[in-house]
């Protein structure tokens, strides 16, 4: 598999802070919307917060000692607006703090820093204001991107605006099993707007400052119409990837949103969004972009049959829907075999989704697989050790597939598997396992899982295939 890879190609792997760094009321951290969100009764499965996570905020240096014993070349992290500025306006140093000594600690382990602006964690003083359908809360977050550079800037050159808009706008503010709970379509879409428009004015900002390498990373699918010869499933299948990746790629990419999602939402007034000189500042040139990938939609517009049993949820709290515009889509299943989180497996929907992106956009900027993983129920054995048979499967066949992808074409330059410790799964709290590392909750032991000991191998084949030592040139190829 080394072989198949450029020698530059940068191996990494992702986290986001309230998933792993605990602390949540330490050195002037205040509440984010995940912490008042997990306060909910029945909004969080178990009853778990991020009070604690898996302690990442202490354990820092033993965390990137064992991404160095991993072999890892770069490590994606989020900072925490509410550790930066816990009111969403002050900015607090000792939360800096954090984060400086995080990038020292990399650095001086030979790692490079790829540092997430946003990874869902607002303020809960700002959604208080309003939130992210409030337009002020995009200029906040330009406060709040300046603060971060102004300390980490000498430092970090990779700077992702935000993770996965899609579910921190449609999920948290229209489907409502992500904080903040909102079940409010014309607020998600007002959201999603304002959120690429915070990305274009940080964008604008740090590029002025001097940053050279900023993107964004997106949660990505393919819209399998479920019977390609149905008209309804084939709409149905044209207006999801509207509203998940047109309404994503477009405004960055070409500066528009699509006009088939303009249509599906108009009901909802998401023109009087768009002020002049949005889209324009949201189309702000990148210079990579994160792909986030873990199953393929497949899509109907028909009802699913009345014997189809419920799909997998963390509680039974209250739920909207996410598709504004299109609550009609139903996701029959293929009968592939399926994740912990009930996710179809089809590896080469990854190859399929990477070469299509840089055949339907000739602009594309380089792409980087930012997160690829799954959950499985681990079991830790009598000595201590955790074979997760299933996520090494998954790990190998996505690797293929990327790797196939770039034979194709595609311009992808690393890839970061998601995730590096089992960490609060968001609604699933600690229910869910994604790491290729092992925590246990109660003592905080890590344990590298087999899945983490064979990327380790994968990471150590490339380097011994390259024709220059790991490290050496990537800065010139990204």
């Amino acid at each position: 598999m080394a072989h198949r890879f450029p020698p530059t190609f940068l191996w990494g792997a992702a986290t986001a802070a309230a998933q792993i760094e605990g602390a949540a009321h330490e050195d002037g951290k205040g509440d984010s919307i995940w912490d008042a969100f997990a306060r909910v009764p029945g909004a969080i499965a178990g009853g778990d917060t991020p009070e604690r996570a898996v302690d990442h905020y202490h354990r820092m240096p033993e965390d990137v000692a064992l991404m160095r014993r991993l072999g890892l070349d770069s490590y994606r992290f989020s900072v925490s607006w509410a550790r930066v500025q816990p009111d969403g306006v002050r900015t607090n140093a000792a939360g800096l703090d954090f984060y400086s000594r995080l990038v020292d600690e990399l650095l001086a382990a030979g790692i490079l820093p790829w540092l997430t602006l946003y990874h869902w964690d607002l303020p809960q003083t700002l959604e208080e204001a309003g939130g992210w359908p409030n337009r002020d809360t995009a200029h906040r977050f330009l406060d709040y991107a300046h603060a971060v550079h102004d300390v980490l800037g000498d430092r970090v050159d990779h700077w992702t605006t935000f993770n996965e808009p899609l579910c921190s706008s449609l999920i948290g503010y229209g489907g409502g099993e992500h904080a903040p709970g909102r079940m409010e379509p014309r607020a998600a879409l007002g959201a999603l707007h304002h959120q690429h428009l915070a990305h274009g004015l940080a964008t604008r900002a740090l590029r002025e400052r001097g940053a050279e390498n900023i993107g964004i990373t997106l949660n990505l699918t393919n819209a399998v119409p479920n019977d390609p010869s149905d008209p309804v499933d084939l709409d149905a299948a044209t207006r999801l990837d509207a509203i998940w990746n047109g309404a994503f790629l477009e405004p960055l990419l070409l500066g528009r949103y699509p006009q088939l999602f303009l249509d599906s939402v108009a009901g909802h007034r998401f023109a009087e969004f768009i002020h002049d000189g949005d889209l324009a500042t949201i189309a702000a040139p990148l210079d990579f972009l994160g792909v986030n990938h873990y199953h393929d939609d497949n899509v109907s517009g028909h009802p699913l049959p009345p014997e189809t049993p419920p799909g997998l949820r963390p509680t039974t709290y209250a739920r909207g829907s996410m598709f504004v515009g299109s609550e009609d889509l139903t996701f029959p299943s293929r009968g592939l075999p399926r994740t912990a989180m009930g996710w179809e497996i089809n590896p080469d929907g990854l190859r399929s989704l990477l070469v299509r992106l840089g055949q339907q956009y000739p602009q594309l900027p380089p792409l980087y697989v930012t997160e690829n993983g799954s959950a499985w129920e681990d079991v830790v054995g009598e000595d201590g050790s955790v074979e997760d048979p299933d996520r090494v499967a998954y790990l190998e066949d996505h690797l293929d597939a990327v790797a196939s992808a770039i034979e194709e074409g595609a311009d992808v330059r690393g890839y970061f598997v998601w995730s590096l410790l089992d960490n609060f799964e968001w609604a699933w709290g600690y229910d869910k396992r994604f790491g290729i590392v092992h925590v246990d909750y109660d003592s905080q032991l890590r344990t590298v899982k087999r899945s983490g000991h064979v990327y380790a191998e994968i990471i150590r084949a490339h380097r011994d295939a390259a024709p220059t030592p790991a490290g050496q040139g990537i800065a010139a190829a990204i």
